[in-house]
């Protein structure tokens, strides 16, 4: 049995570094089908979708993309959408982040290129110390990423003995075909059991049987996507990305990361944040 505690030691619980993400049953109507009813004429080449609310949040979205998978939705998991996710009517966006699936949808206008709508060029963009101040508006497609929800941050394992290692997995590029878990600080991995169903652009639980022996340890885990894409390390996320000032780009929520997450267990069974904390 699992212990939780709000010890501000122990760092930041799982669901408030991790937490932005969700997976649901939709409901709805093909974008594609609402367009090619409208028609479109040529040289549309995005979408600008505003909402309802009183700040009416605006998104752009490529055509491309609305024309794949993404849905106009009235239901979630098999009632009316309620009101705090969009009701009546919202975009779903399957695999991309959370802002462009557009909540009280009142409005789509097709458009010949990219708006910057101050949702994306302002309060959803990342400032970069490290090249003078400069921002990255533009987030699309999520990436390969896992994280152990069980054992994880906040918790205490009361002794040495049995656990079971859990958490979820996800990809905007498709189906988790492998997810390992190293109990050692990534030094060696052991590969993950997969629960069925395995859906793509979908949450994936994954397990692993681990005995503790009462030493230190640090469990983490990684991901492999349908399309072979491996989930980083934080360093070499950053590489990817030519970040070069690591202190810079310090937080204290992974918002825009898909870097493995480190757990640290301590000889008390206290589990730390090894990543941002």
């Amino acid at each position: 049995m699992l212990h939780s505690t709000d010890d501000p030691k122990m760092g930041m619980p799982v669901q408030y570094i991790h937490g932005m993400t969700s997976c649901s049953e939709w409901t709805g109507v093909p974008l594609s089908v609402l367009l090619n009813e409208a028609g479109l004429q040529q040289g549309a080449s995005w979408l600008v979708s505003e909402g309802g609310d009183d700040g009416k949040f605006s998104h752009t979205l490529p055509l491309g993309k609305a024309m794949d998978d993404v849905m106009v939705a009235y239901a979630q998991n098999g009632e009316p959408v309620r009101p705090e996710q969009g009701f009546p009517l919202r975009l779903v966006v399957p695999g991309w982040e959370g802002p462009s699936s557009v909540k009280w949808l009142r409005h789509i206008k097709v458009v010949d290129q990219p708006y910057m709508t101050w949702n994306e060029s302002m309060n959803h963009s990342i400032m970069r110390a490290d090249l003078g101040g400069k921002s990255r508006w533009y987030h699309f497609e999520m990436a390969q990423k896992s994280v152990i929800t069980r054992p994880s941050g906040g918790m205490t394992l009361p002794g040495k003995g049995f656990y079971e290692i859990t958490g979820l997995a996800w990809s905007g590029g498709g189906a988790i075909r492998r997810v390992e878990v190293s109990t050692d600080g990534g030094r060696s991995w052991k590969d993950a059991k997969l629960q069925t169903p395995v859906l793509p652009k979908a949450h994936t639980r994954f397990n692993l049987d681990w005995t503790w022996d009462g030493e230190e340890a640090v469990l983490q885990s990684r991901c492999t996507d349908e399309r072979g894409e491996v989930q980083p390390t934080l360093a070499e996320l950053n590489k990817n990305w030519g970040i070069t000032d690591m202190a810079a780009q310090k937080t204290s929520r992974a918002i825009h990361i898909n870097a493995i997450q480190p757990w640290r267990v301590d000889r008390d069974g206290s589990i730390h944040d090894a990543m941002f904390s």
